[in-house]
């Protein structure tokens, strides 16, 4: 394969996160063998599809309980979901100091239970969950029907850069 080293036009900009924390506050996440890792590369592969700036993140692995408190207190549901995102709200970073662009907290027991009944699995949709909390983060939405189709064709496009199916699409079919 000929290589022309001038033109790059279907490489994607390479964005980096200045910061990537993983909080792992439940013990239930311990056997999942390197999710960090993988964590780490579903939000930097998010950000470089957003052309997302240079930014600082948390990831909190979390379990139902201690979701379900969250999305009590901020979301007014007091049921356990999959992921939570908080944005941070604050302006582009200044000069040297990376912007905060906030959480994504995610439950083990509602992820792994979604994984299962979907067949589907769980890393898989930990992923797409990942992607999904980090596009929110970015500043997409799917409150209204145009806005979910496009945030559900980017999430697939990134997913399918990391080896991951469409997970919209077995909805689509039925």
């Amino acid at each position: 394969m000929k290589h022309n080293r001038g033109a790059r036009a279907t490489a994607r900009p390479r964005v980096s996160m200045a910061a990537i924390d993983i909080v792992v506050a439940s013990r239930l996440w311990t056997e999942q063998r390197s999710v960090k890792a993988l964590l780490r590369r579903a939000i930097r592969e998010a950000a470089s599809a957003t052309s997302t700036l240079m930014g600082e993140i948390a990831i909190v692995l979390t379990d139902d309980s201690a979701i379900r408190a969250l999305n009590r207190h901020w979301r007014g549901k007091d049921a356990a979901t999959n992921v939570l995102s908080f944005p941070a709200g604050e302006p582009r970073s200044t000069r040297g100091i990376p912007r905060l662009l906030g959480d994504i907290v995610i439950a083990y027991e509602t992820t792994e239970r979604e994984a299962r009944a979907e067949h589907k699995p769980f890393m898989d949709h930990l992923i797409h969950l990942a992607v999904h909390g980090f596009l929110h983060l970015a500043g997409y939405d799917h409150a209204a029907h145009d806005q979910a189709a496009a945030m559900e064709r980017l999430e697939a496009a990134i997913l399918a850069r990391l080896g991951v199916s469409d997970p919209y699409l077995a909805r689509g079919a039925a």
